[in-house]
């Protein structure tokens, strides 16, 4: 199982820096999107994938499973929506304001 996921973390890193090279800002921003849920599933990943109980107090003869990947989860994920909502407000205004969200244009470089 880790294998897959392994190879599905790559496809997605690799989409997200195809994107991340493109020239439109909403490519951008969903290029660093997608290697945001590639990062979540690496945390979970190298957390392992491994089934047992909930780390309560009391049960000694059970394996319970590791809460520190589940909660930088949870961390990285609010952190992934909020500069997603953050570029996505800043690449709005910015194509109100100038009338492009191609990169080159915003440089100065005009398309020849």
């Amino acid at each position: 199982m880790e294998t897959i996921m392994c190879v599905v973390i790559g496809i997605l890193f690799a989409i997200g820096t195809y994107l991340i090279l493109s020239k439109t800002l909403l490519r951008i921003l969903l290029g660093i999107s997608i290697i945001g849920h590639g990062v979540n599933l690496l945390i979970m990943t190298m957390g392992g994938l491994k089934k047992g109980g909930a780390p309560l107090l009391g049960w000694k003869e059970y394996s319970f499973t590791d809460p520190l990947p589940q909660a930088l989860l949870l961390t990285a994920i609010v952190i992934n929506f909020a500069t997603t909502a953050l570029f996505l407000v800043l690449s709005y205004r910015t194509y109100e304001e100038l009338g492009t969200d191609n990169s080159e244009q915003l440089r100065g470089y005009e398309n020849e």
